[in-house]
C-alpha cells in the first residue's frame, strides 16, 4: 500500500486534466509562445495569456500583465527582493518564514544593504501584531510574511497585515506557497502588493511553474536580461510588463498545466475542496490526541489552519518515524526541518523538527485510519 502524505512538499496525484492537457500541448502545438508568428506559436501564446488571465482573476490581480511567471516561488520571491530592495531599506518579516524568504533577506543584509527585523510569533506559529506595528522605521520599505505555514500550518492574519502596512504606507509581499489553491486570496481587499506563489502544491499544476502578482503601481527592476520575443530591434531589456521580469524561453508547458489545474479548483470549488481537507485534518488531529506520547505542533483544534499535521512522539526521533513509516508502511511524509529552521525554533522543535503529515483533495478517510493505526503501533 502506498499512502501519499507529503502534499506540502508537491501535490500528488495530479488531477488526470492537468496530465492530459500538458501530453496534449506536447504532442500537438509544443511551439514556444511569443517567439514567431505561425498558428503553433500563436496557439502557445494564447494558453499563456489565458493563464495569466486566470491567475489575474483567482487573486484579484488589477491587471494580467502584472501577472510574471518564474520557475518557482523561490525564484519568484528572490525576483521581488533584489528588484526592489536598496541600499538603505528596512525590511520586516516573521520567525515563521520558509528559507525561501529568510535566505534572501539574510544575503541582502549581510551585503549591507537592507536592515533587517523578524518578528516573534507564539507556539501556534501567529505573528505578534503588536511587535509587528512597533518595528516600522522611518526606512521601512517592506513587510513580507507567509501566507499558511508549511510547519504547522498556521494561517497569517494576512488581511490585518496588510491593513496596518497600507496605514504605514508601507509595501506588504506574501509568500502563498502553501495557501494559494486551498485559501481564498484576493489582493484588493487583503492589502497585498506582491504576491509570490508556486504551483506544483495546491494549484495541481507540475513542478517548475510559479510566479509574482504585482500592483500596477510597483516597480521591480530585472533580475535577468535576454530574450522575450518583444522589442527585439532593441539592445537592453524592456520595461514593460510582464516581459520586464521574463527573460527566455517561458516553460510552456507547465504554464499550461498550471491553467489545468487551476480549472481543477474552479469546477470542484475551492471551498468545497478545503472543507473536505479539513474535515480529514480534524478527524486525523482528534484521534491523534487520544494516543499518549504524542505532541502536535500548530494551531489548536479550534483555529483555522491547513490541512497539515506536525507531530512527534515522545523519545523518537522525526527521521526514524518518518523511516519506518515509509518503509514498513507505506506511508510517505517528511521528517526534519521542512526549510523552515526559524519556525522551528520558534515552536520548540530545532534541531531535529517534526513528522509533517499533508493532505490533499485526493487524501481518503481510509488513508488517514490506516496513517492512525501504523502511528500508534510505532508509539
Amino acid at each position: 500500500m502506498n499512502i501519499y502524505l507529503d502534499n506540502s512538499a508537491t501535490s500528488w496525484p495530479k488531477p488526470i486534466t492537468v496530465i492530459e492537457t500538458i501530453t496534449s500541448y506536447m504532442t500537438d502545438f509544443g511551439a514556444s509562445p511569443g517567439r514567431s508568428a505561425h498558428h503553433f506559436s500563436v496557439k502557445a501564446a494564447k494558453e499563456v495569456f489565458e493563464t495569466r488571465e486566470l491567475l489575474a482573476s483567482l487573486f484579484n490581480t488589477p491587471s494580467s500583465d502584472r501577472v510574471v511567471f518564474t520557475a518557482n516561488a523561490t525564484q519568484a520571491i528572490n525576483t521581488a527582493l533584489f528588484g526592489l530592495l536598496k541600499k538603505g531599506d528596512h525590511v520586516i518579516t516573521s520567525y515563521m518564514e520558509h528559507n525561501s524568504v529568510v535566505r534572501p533577506l539574510r544575503h541582502l543584509e549581510q551585503k549591507g544593504i537592507i536592515e533587517l527585523s523578524i518578528i516573534d510569533c507564539d507556539k501556534e506559529g501567529y505573528i505578534n501584531l503588536e511587535k509587528l506595528k512597533n518595528s516600522f522605521r522611518s526606512n521601512t520599505k517592506l513587510v513580507v510574511t507567509i501566507h499558511g505555514s508549511n510547519v504547522t500550518g498556521t494561517i497569517q492574519p494576512i488581511k490585518q497585515i496588510g491593513k496596518i502596512c497600507k496605514s504605514k504606507n508601507v509595501l506588504y509581499m506574501v509568500d502563498a506557497s502553501q495557501s494559494a489553491g486551498i485559501i481564498p486570496i484576493d489582493m484588493q481587499e487583503d492589502n497585498i502588493d506582491i504576491l509570490a506563489f508556486t504551483g506544483h502544491k495546491e494549484l495541481y499544476g507540475p513542478m517548475g511553474i510559479g510566479g509574482l502578482c504585482i500592483k500596477n503601481d510597483i516597480q521591480i527592476e530585472s533580475l535577468m536580461h535576454g530574450g522575450t520575443g518583444s522589442r527585439s530591434e532593441s539592445e537592453t531589456h524592456p520595461h514593460f510588463y510582464p516581459d520586464r521580469l521574463e527573460a527566455g524561453t517561458l516553460n510552456t508547458a507547465g504554464i499550461i498545466g498550471l491553467k489545468a489545474g487551476i480549472q481543477y479548483i474552479l469546477d470542484q470549488g475551492m471551498n468545497n475542496m478545503l472543507k473536505k481537507q479539513l474535515q480529514l485534518t480534524d478527524y486525523f488531529y482528534c484521534k491523534l490526541k487520544e494516543t499518549n506520547d504524542i505532541t502536535i505542533y500548530g494551531p489548536t483544534r479550534n483555529r483555522e489552519r491547513l490541512p497539515i499535521i506536525s507531530l512527534n512522539i515522545k523519545d523518537k526521533m522525526p527521521s526514524d518515524i518518518a523511516y519506518t513509516l515509509d518503509k514498513e508502511f507505506g506511508i510517505m511524509t517528511r521528517a526534519g526541518l521542512h526549510c523552515s529552521p526559524l519556525a522551528h525554533k520558534t515552536i520548540g522543535t530545532f534541531p531535529h523538527g517534526t513528522v509533517r503529515f499533508s493532505m490533499s483533495c485526493f487524501t481518503t478517510k481510509e488513508d488517514i485510519d490506516y496513517t492512525i493505526d501504523k502511528i500508534k503501533l510505532i508509539q
